[in-house]
């Protein structure tokens, strides 16, 4: 068995446990020893974080072959239109590649959310919208790219679901700790083709020369 925690974490709080410039970190969280962060979530982004003691878990969770599905809740500027939707569906070009399909659609303000600290910067006869995105993919601030790609830039950010795991019943600053099945170590690969002992080699290389003199005797003889 192998531990995780579920933290919400804060808005301005590194997925970290130390900061030599003095910013909020997991830390001020979390004081468990030996637990990773599985995966990461910006400093300016908020939700869920999964920690875990365990490394194949760990590597399971965050790394992009295994296509875990990410669901994000972002507040964006302006009135979403399905035309952006769409495009959000089919894949987005960015500077590093055409994203992956993704699930998107407008929601309204999600339930029991949080007072975030500082609020977002509002302005004035500009509406804003949420918008709920699905991934399977990490590239770095993905979802603001994607949404400001579409003409919706990202206002605030919050991370509610990694595969099974959710953020219901953490308010903001919260954790939990589960047990889940820990993942099977993987096997050393093994080389494909094994190195022949020190003797066996000089038996063979003695072999090769004693052909060579063999055929030279034979042209010589002709």
């Amino acid at each position: 068995m192998a531990t995780i925690i579920l933290l919400n974490k804060p808005f301005q709080v590194l997925t970290q446990f130390t900061d030599d410039q003095g910013r909020s970190t997991l830390a001020d969280y979390i004081s468990d020893k030996g637990f990773y962060a599985a995966g990461r979530l910006d400093y300016d982004s908020e939700g869920l974080l999964l920690l875990t003691d365990n490394g194949q878990l760990q590597h399971q969770l965050a790394h992009p072959s295994h296509k875990e599905e990410k669901t994000y809740w972002a507040q964006v500027e302006g009135e979403v239109t399905e035309d952006a939707l769409i495009a959000l569906r089919k894949g987005v070009e960015l500077k590093d590649g055409l994203t992956r399909p993704a699930k998107a659609k407008c929601i309204p303000q999600p339930e029991a959310l949080w007072e975030r600290t500082p609020p977002i910067r509002e302005r004035q006869n500009i509406p804003t919208s949420w918008i709920e995105l699905t991934i399977t993919e990490g590239k770095n601030r993905q979802v603001r790219r994607m949404t400001a790609a579409v003409g919706f830039p990202t206002l605030r950010l919050i991370r509610y679901r990694i595969g099974k795991w959710t953020l219901d019943d953490l308010k903001s600053g919260e954790c939990r700790r589960e047990q889940v099945d820990a993942p099977a170590a993987r096997p050393k690969p093994k080389h494909r083709f094994a190195k022949p002992a020190a003797g066996k080699r000089s038996e063979s290389r003695n072999k090769k020369l004693a052909r060579g003199k063999s055929a030279t005797v034979k042209k010589r003889s002709k």
